[in-house]
């Protein structure tokens, strides 16, 4: 190896080093939190304004290919990538961006819409409450209450598919294992549910 060539390799080496030294371990880079992951405390009484309410990008709704062989009308909820698909047939879904559960309150199974309500009453429930003690034990529905425009109850559980009054949650792990929407989305889907669809939940934890 001829002189020139040895030199041009030394200061490859040196970059390299000197780069390197920039670098963030990886250990470092694995132990960062999630960036979907939203800390923010419940605000009843706060009204959104409509435009911080209107989605955009990803999360907004959208028809979409969505291969399934479940019947028109059933709901399919992934946890994982923060969507709602209402099965239209055809390959198709509607699909809704969504807020989920916070670290420890996401879940799966298979459920049904038991009841629908229009503005429902707000009653966190006590893992809410031992959070955010300052909360009231019982809200009557309308705007500024965190259930939002619409609700619809899954099976026996305490769990809904609901509205929100803050926007800026969907797309991020947030509730106390409830799935919300924007107020314009969840009206929307509750006009094309029905009381005894089939709920899909599916959770797929990250590693």
């Amino acid at each position: 190896m001829n002189r020139a060539m040895t030199g041009l390799l030394m200061r490859a080496a040196a970059m390299a080093l000197a780069l390197g030294a920039f670098a963030a371990p990886a250990s470092a880079q694995r132990a960062a939190p999630p960036q979907d992951i939203l800390d923010v405390d419940d605000q009843p009484g706060f009204i959104p304004s409509k435009e911080s309410e209107q989605l955009s990008g990803q999360w907004e709704k959208q028809v979409v290919f969505f291969r399934t062989s479940e019947a028109p009308g059933t709901i399919v909820i992934s946890t994982k990538d923060r969507y709602l698909y209402h099965v239209l047939g055809a390959n198709r879904a509607m699909r809704y961006g969504i807020g989920v559960g916070r670290e420890g309150f996401q879940w799966s199974g298979l459920l049904k819409v038991s009841r629908k309500q229009e503005w429902p009453d707000w009653r966190p429930p006590p893992e809410m409450i031992q959070r955010q003690p300052y909360l009231p034990r019982f809200m009557a529905g309308g705007p500024g209450n965190p259930m939002g425009a619409r609700a619809m109850y899954l099976g026996a559980t305490i769990y809904r598919i609901h509205g929100t009054n803050q926007p800026e949650t969907i797309g991020h792990a947030v509730s106390s294992g409830c799935f919300r929407l924007v107020n314009d989305d969840v009206i929307d889907l509750f006009d094309r549910v029905q009381v005894g669809a089939k709920v899909i939940i599916k959770h797929q934890p990250a590693v």
